[in-house]
């Protein structure tokens, strides 16, 4: 599993289209703040949506096994005045949250998981740390966007910071793929730093997504192609909620 070493310090600029509004407003239209809510925000990465909850009025601890990540994350908390704990774990290994509410596992960050036995044991961990009627967001890639998307790769990006070539290939296990990516980043001299990041993915249909949630014991499990839509088959993203 990638740790988004340097990646840390630039993704934010290569993210700017996620809809991270939207995906708060869905996480709060079905966990509303009629009480006092603690909310654990897995795979948090900068900490974009970790602020727009405690901004909110939700109390939020924000996990990332990458420590570069949480850098960046604590300084924009302490810049925009947010009390937030931050945590570095991975999450198949989570512990120490617990009596939560609300967990959240925004931007495919599922999808980094290298095994099925992986993703179950994630499941079984925010089980046992979400309080009764508990609830878990998350989204990961779709099978149409592994196997058809990504293989139609290289795919590339350029500003007058930053400018990247993304290769990919299929992995060995279905629905995988490696991500290599040669970055070129601007420096304050005006001369461009190159480095590579490598990176695996690897999804499931939403059968297994939500018999594996069945399994560890979450019910009215729901699943939309977008946050207001439906599942359909040529999309690129999975939306599923599920209480304990």
């Amino acid at each position: 599993m990638s740790t988004y070493e340097q990646f840390a310090y630039i993704y934010d600029s290569l993210m700017s289209d996620i809809p991270y509004n939207k995906y708060a407003e869905w996480v709060q239209s079905n966990a509303p703040l009629n009480t006092p809510k603690r909310l654990v925000d897995i795979g948090c990465g900068t900490g974009v949506l970790s602020i727009q909850f405690a901004k909110a009025g939700y109390e939020v601890i924000g996990v990332d096994l990458s420590d570069s990540m949480l850098t960046v994350a604590q300084n924009r908390s302490f810049e925009n005045g947010t009390d937030i704990t931050f945590i570095c774990q991975s999450m198949a290994d989570l512990e120490g949250v617990d009596e939560v509410d609300v967990a959240v596992i925004a931007i495919d960050s599922l999808n980094y998981l290298v095994t099925l036995e992986e993703v179950e044991q994630t499941f079984k961990r925010l089980f046992a740390s979400l309080n009764l009627n508990g609830q878990l967001f998350f989204d990961v890639h779709s099978l149409y966007k592994m196997d058809v998307i990504y293989p139609n790769g290289p795919f590339t990006y350029e500003d007058e910071d930053v400018a990247y070539l993304w290769h990919t290939e299929p992995g060995v296990e279905e629905h995988s793929i490696y991500h290599d990516i040669t970055f070129f980043v601007r420096d304050e001299s005006g001369y461009y730093e190159r480095f590579e990041e490598s990176h695996y993915q690897r999804t499931y249909s939403i059968e297994t997504f939500t018999n594996l949630l069945a399994k560890v014991g979450f019910s009215s499990v729901n699943v939309r192609d977008d946050i207001f839509g439906k599942p359909s088959e040529e999309v690129d993203r999975w939306f599923i909620h599920a209480v304990k």
